[in-house]
C-alpha cells in the first residue's frame, strides 16, 4: 500500500487522484466514522452512536395537548419531522413503528398514526406487514431543494485551477441514487481529457465512484452517517485502484478521523498511479454533499504545498456557502 503525506512532509497514507485521487478536507458539519463520532471543523467530536438506537430525549413540543397524547399545531409538526428524519438517520430499506419510536423517543401509537397519515399524503409507503419506508416523492423534494444551488460552480473550479498553477479541479457530489457513492458533476481541466489522465470511462464508473478510494471519496465518507460508512467498508477495493489505495479498513477508518480533524484530505496515487491530490468537503446545513478535488501529477506535486491545500479548502468553503440556508425574515 502506498502512503500519503501531510502538508509538512510527514507520511500519512497512500493515494491517487480522485478523478484520479484526492485528499480530504474538513468543513463545518458532522458525520460519524465507524465507531467514532464525526468532528466538524473547530468543534469537538460527538460521542459515537452504538448499534442499538437509544431513545432520543424528547422535550414537550409547543402546542401539545394537556389532555392526552394527541397534539396539534407546531407540536404535532415536530413529531412528523422527527419520524421523517428517523428514516434518513437509521438507514436501511424499511423500518417498523417500534424501531422509529425507540429512535425518536415518541410513543409507538403516535408514530403509527403519523405513518398511517403519511401513506395517504404520499410521504411514506408500507412495504411489508409492519414495515414502512419513505416514498420516492421524497427524492423529488430533494431535487427541488438542490435546484440552482451549484450555479457558479464552474467559475469556482476555474479560479481553483488558476490558483494552483494549472491543477485539475473537480467537483464531486454524493450520487443522487446512492448515499454511498460519489459522482463527478463538473470540472475545470483546460484542454486535458480522460485519455491524457490515463483514465477510461470504465475507471470513472468504478474507481472514482467508490468512497473508499481517493481523497474526495474519503472526504465524503468521513462525514457520512455510520450506517453508510459501514456499507462502504464492506465493499471490495476496486480492481483498477491505484497503488496508494487504502486496503486495510482500520487504516481507512483512521484516515477518516484525520480528515475531520484537518478539514481536508491528501491523496497519493489512490485512484491512479502517478497522480496526487487534495480534497475538501462541501457541507450544506451540517450535511456532507460533496467535495472539491485538486489533482496534479506526482512529478509536479510530490507533496501538496500549503498553498494548494488552502486554495482547495477555500473553493469548498465557497460552494458550501452556496448551499447554506439563509436566515428567515423572522430570524433576521
Amino acid at each position: 500500500m502506498g502512503h500519503s503525506t501531510t502538508a509538512s512532509g510527514s507520511r500519512a497514507s497512500a493515494a491517487a487522484p480522485d478523478s484520479a485521487s484526492g485528499t480530504t478536507a474538513k468543513s463545518p458539519g458532522t458525520a460519524k466514522a465507524p465507531g467514532t463520532a464525526a468532528k466538524a471543523p473547530g468543534s469537538n467530536a460527538k460521542a459515537p452512536r452504538t448499534t442499538s438506537h437509544a431513545k432520543k430525549p424528547l422535550q414537550e413540543p409547543k402546542g401539545a395537548s394537556s389532555t392526552g397524547s394527541r397534539t396539534s399545531g407546531s407540536g404535532h409538526a415536530e413529531r412528523v419531522f422527527l419520524v421523517q428524519t428517523a428514516f434518513a438517520e437509521l438507514g436501511g430499506s424499511a423500518h417498523g413503528p417500534g424501531e422509529i419510536a425507540e429512535f425518536t423517543g415518541l410513543d409507538d401509537s403516535v408514530v403509527y398514526r403519523i405513518l398511517q397519515s403519511g401513506i395517504y399524503q404520499r410521504i411514506f409507503e408500507r412495504v411489508d406487514r409492519g414495515l414502512y419506508r419513505l416514498r420516492t416523492s421524497a427524492a423529488q423534494l430533494a431535487f427541488t431543494a438542490l435546484d440552482h444551488r451549484l450555479d457558479g460552480a464552474q467559475a469556482v473550479l476555474r479560479d481553483l485551477r488558476e490558483a494552483t498553477d494549472g491543477g485539475l479541479a473537480f467537483l464531486y457530489m454524493v450520487a443522487p441514487f446512492s448515499g454511498a457513492q460519489r459522482q463527478c458533476v463538473d470540472m475545470a481541466v483546460g484542454d486535458s481529457d480522460l485519455a491524457e489522465l490515463g483514465m477510461t470511462p470504465r475507471d470513472v464508473l468504478s474507481v472514482t465512484r467508490s468512497l473508499r478510494t481517493g481523497a474526495s471519496g474519503r472526504t465524503i465518507l468521513a462525514y457520512l452517517p455510520e450506517v453508510l460508512q459501514q456499507r462502504v467498508l464492506a465493499e471490495p477495493v476496486p480492481d483498477q485502484a491505484g497503488p496508494g489505495v487504502y486496503r486495510d479498513n482500520d487504516a481507512l477508518v483512521a484516515s477518516l478521523a484525520e480528515v475531520r480533524d484537518l478539514g481536508h484530505a491528501l491523496g497519493y496515487e489512490e485512484c491512479m498511479a502517478g497522480w496526487n491530490s487534495c480534497a475538501a468537503p462541501i457541507m450544506w446545513d451540517g450535511s456532507i454533499m460533496g467535495a472539491v478535488l485538486l489533482l496534479k501529477l506526482k512529478s509536479v506535486m510530490p507533496v501538496a504545498p500549503e498553498s494548494v491545500i488552502e486554495a482547495t479548502k477555500e473553493a469548498a468553503a465557497v460552494l458550501s456557502r452556496y448551499g447554506a440556508a439563509r436566515p428567515s425574515a423572522d430570524q433576521a
